[in-house]
């Protein structure tokens, strides 16, 4: 039977992809343990989806396959030639023009607004935004590996993208579950 732990990780290191040891705050350790923690909460809330927006359940499973292979490719130093990337230019393409397409009959449906809307909602639209801030700090994270060495291009699109998407789905999600959103007002119309 494999062992869960290793014990390797107790000096502060872990093992990526090609056998490289590299401190467990490594900028490839950060962008790929960030977007497992994004999947992780797309997990979470798959959990909370209510009956009116059970229908989000397919697309949210199909975008945890997605960042599996988003996670693989960050993992994968370029240096490891013989390695392929999961997420090729066609099928981050594909994926992109799908959460596009998703982002857009999402927007059409919702009630137009102009202004910001608060994070929160029903408690699925409330971890949706969770959701969109969480890829906000993975992309940060993908960028900051991005500008120390070599890493497969096409994740930054998606992304980029997939921030967009939950907001979307956090706004069609409260359009669902008939629950008024929020929108901003600043300090000055508050205590005024």
């Amino acid at each position: 039977m494999m062992k869960i732990y290793t014990r390797a990780g107790d000096k502060g290191r872990t093992q990526i992809i090609g056998h490289q040891v590299v401190q467990k705050d490594d900028a490839r350790v950060e962008a790929y343990g960030t977007t497992d923690e994004l999947n992780s909460w797309v997990g979470y809330i798959i959990s909370t989806l209510t009956p009116q927006t059970s229908s989000l359940a397919n697309e949210l499973e199909e975008i945890q396959q997605l960042l599996f292979d988003v996670g693989n490719d960050l993992a994968n130093p370029a240096s490891e030639s013989h390695r392929e990337y999961k997420f090729d230019p066609e099928t981050a393409a594909e994926a992109t023009k799908w959460l596009e397409e998703k982002i857009d009959a999402y927007t059409n449906t919702v009630p137009k607004v102009k202004k910001f809307i608060l994070p929160g909602g029903s408690k699925v639209a409330a971890a949706l935004q969770v959701a969109r801030t969480v890829t906000r700090r993975s992309e940060r994270r993908i960028v900051t590996l991005k500008n120390q060495t070599a890493i497969n291009n096409e994740v930054m699109g998606f992304i980029n993208r997939l921030s967009d998407y939950f907001f979307a789905a956090a706004r069609y999600a409260n359009y669902l579950e008939k629950h008024d959103e929020v929108t901003y007002r600043n300090s000055k119309e508050i205590f005024r």
